[in-house]
C-alpha cells in the first residue's frame, strides 16, 4: 500500500517535474495554486490512499469532488507513479485499472480509457517517460512501451514497443531507427498518410515518363511531396501499421 511519505515525495516529484517542463511555470506557489492538472494530481493520491484500504466510498467522493474542480476525472483505483505532468488537465480521463509509469506527460482531452464492459484489466498502461499528447484516445489493456510518444488526436488500440511515435486514426507506429523522439514537441511528428501519398505519387510520376506524358497534374504541393519524404535529418521514415 501507498504510505504517506510516499505520497509527499510523489507530490514533491510532479511539483518538480512541472516547474521544469513548463515554460510558463515561475514558482511552486504558482503551481500548486494555480495549476489544475497538478491539484487532480493530488486529489487522486489523496484518494487512491483510501482506495487501497478499502474505504472506497470516501475515495470515490474525493474523487468525484476533485473532478468539479479541476475538470480531470481520474478514477482512485488507478495506479500512477511519480514525476507526472499533466498540462491544462481540461477533459482528461483516466479509467480504474489505468497503470501511468514515472515521469510520464498527459495533455489536454486526453482518455486512457476501457473498450466494453468486461471486468479485470481493462484500462492501458504507460511505461515510464511517455508522452500522450492532447486529444489522444488510448483505449484498452494495451501496453505504451517507455519513451514513446502518441501523437495529438490518435486513436491508440494496439500495443507500442519503447522508444516510438504513433500517430493516426487508428494508431500507427513510426519507427525512428532506435533514436529517442524530441521531447514535448506535439507538432513535428511524422506523417505515415503523406508517406503513403508520396510513394503511391512516385509510382504515378515513373508511369508517366515511361509513356511519355510531361503535363503531371500534382495532387500534393513540390513543397509537401519532398518535405514528407524524409524526416529532419534526412532519413525515410519506417512505417508500420500496429
Amino acid at each position: 500500500m501507498t504510505t504517506r511519505k510516499e505520497i509527499k515525495e510523489a507530490k514533491k516529484a510532479d511539483l518538480k517535474r512541472a516547474l521544469e517542463l513548463d515554460p510558463a511555470a515561475t514558482s511552486e506557489w504558482q503551481i500548486k495554486h494555480t495549476y489544475a492538472g497538478y491539484k487532480a494530481l493530488c486529489g487522486y493520491r489523496k484518494a487512491h490512499w483510501y482506495w487501497e484500504r478499502g474505504h472506497k466510498k470516501i475515495a470515490e467522493m474525493i474523487s468525484y469532488r476533485y473532478r468539479q474542480k479541476t475538470n480531470v476525472e481520474i478514477h482512485p483505483g488507478a495506479t500512477i507513479g511519480k514525476g507526472i505532468f499533466i498540462d491544462h488537465g481540461a477533459g482528461i480521463v483516466i479509467g480504474e485499472t489505468a497503470v501511468v509509469g514515472d515521469n510520464c506527460i498527459i495533455y489536454q482531452g486526453v482518455t486512457l480509457g476501457g473498450t466494453g464492459k468486461q471486468s479485470g484489466k481493462r484500462h492501458p498502461t504507460l511505461g515510464e517517460d511517455v508522452q500522450v499528447s492532447a486529444g489522444a484516445k488510448v483505449l484498452g489493456a494495451i501496453t505504451i512501451g517507455e519513451h514513446s510518444k502518441i501523437g495529438a488526436n490518435s486513436v491508440v488500440i494496439k500495443d507500442v514497443p519503447p522508444y516510438s511515435t504513433v500517430v493516426g486514426v487508428p494508431g500507427r507506429v513510426v519507427k525512428s531507427y532506435g533514436k529517442r523522439i524530441a521531447d514535448m514537441d506535439q507538432v513535428l511528428l511524422p506523417d505515415p498518410i503523406m508517406d503513403e501519398f508520396r510513394r503511391i505519387h512516385k509510382s504515378i510520376e515513373d508511369l508517366c515518363a515511361k509513356v511519355g506524358i510531361e503535363d503531371n497534374t500534382y495532387s500534393i504541393t513540390q513543397e509537401e511531396y519532398i518535405t514528407s519524404e524524409f524526416d529532419q535529418e534526412g532519413n525515410d521514415y519506417n512505417v508500420k501499421s500496429i
